[in-house]
């Protein structure tokens, strides 16, 4: 004798909902990334001297594997604040990375949504294993760098990533071998500015992270 059931209605409704769910967040996610050539034609201004950057905020922060690190530059390309943080998302969702940049640059800067024209420029170096070439995490990124920009009044910049190879300036085709993930950090020569306010290295990206 076989003993089965027939599946009722309201079980099969549940399944087909959350197989619906469950593509809508991919389909998402995946709406929430810039191509390379989406974001070549966004108008990103040119870093001056993109080495300088990298290897001043190399030096202040040490940066390990997937670590991200935000940093506020003026019109003289002159580093006002920065803060660094582990990527803990399971994920590359560009509105969770939104949020946990959103989060540092409130932290150490103030916004300047008063502005008509921004005069300040967020530029983000990502630090990450394996090689080059553009990834979808690095779109979500990109995503989640230009839209923080936007909430707090300031101008997108550069998207930069690290790996042990060295780093490079997505969309601009400009990179170096060092500094590179690993390496000793070499003598920061960025001439007199003031201290930026730096933060530390033990936020975490998280879905809990909201923008206000």
């Amino acid at each position: 004798m076989t003993f089965g059931f027939v599946p009722s209605s309201a079980a099969s409704m549940s399944a087909s909902s959350t197989r619906a769910d469950a593509f809508s967040d991919s389909a998402n996610q995946l709406a929430r990334m810039l191509e390379p050539a989406e974001w070549a034609a966004a108008g990103i201004p040119l870093l001056r001297n993109p080495r300088e950057v990298v290897s001043g905020l190399h030096v202040r922060h040490r940066p390990a594997p997937e670590t991200a690190i935000v940093a506020v530059l003026d019109a003289e390309e002159r580093l006002r604040a920065s803060a660094s943080f582990a990527r803990r998302a399971s994920a590359a969702d560009g509105w969770v990375f939104r949020n946990a940049l959103l989060a540092q640059l409130r932290r150490v800067i103030p916004h300047d949504l008063r502005l008509r024209t921004p005069v300040r420029t967020a530029v983000l170096l990502y630090c990450r294993e394996g090689d080059m070439r553009w990834t979808e995490e690095d779109g979500a990124w990109m995503w989640g760098l230009r839209d923080a920009c936007t909430l707090h009044g300031l101008r997108c910049g550069a998207y930069i990533t690290m790996t042990r190879d060295g780093w490079q300036v997505l969309g601009e085709g400009r990179g170096g071998r060092r500094p590179g993930l690993g390496s000793t950090p070499e003598r920061f020569e960025g001439g007199e500015q003031p201290l930026p306010r730096v933060g530390g290295g033990a936020s975490e990206v998280s879905r809990r992270a909201a923008a206000r």
